[in-house]
């Protein structure tokens, strides 16, 4: 099993930036999809963003062009730097690593406010 721990959390005004951080117990080399979701207040998780070990990355339509995923498998990490965050990107947002895991971290909360 592989554990995870996101950090980078925080309060940040509209418009701000926040980069989060997810480092992982073992290697995730072997681990073809690592990903993010996040879970407002009163609503469902939802996926964000993931990235494959090739290097190709998905968003969700509300996150693109603002969010980036990316992966560093030499210190077994994922971020995902977040720009131009609004208000409803306020969740707490957790880290996934896929098959043959399906492991996640306890998440980090994010909050945009003014």
């Amino acid at each position: 099993q592989v554990r995870l721990v996101e950090s980078g959390g925080g309060l940040v005004q509209p418009g701000g930036s926040l980069k989060l951080s997810c480092a992982a117990s073992g290697s995730i080399a072997s681990i073809v999809t690592m990903g993010w979701y996040r879970q407002a207040p009163g609503k469902e998780r939802e996926f964000v963003a993931r990235i494959i070990s090739g290097g190709s990355t998905y968003y969700a339509a509300s996150v693109k062009g603002r969010f980036t995923i990316s992966r560093d498998n030499a210190n077994n990490t994922v971020y995902l730097q977040m720009n131009s965050l609004k208000s409803e990107d306020t969740a707490v947002y957790y880290c996934n690593a896929g098959y043959p895991y399906n492991a996640w971290g306890k998440g980090t909360l994010v909050t945009v406010s003014s």
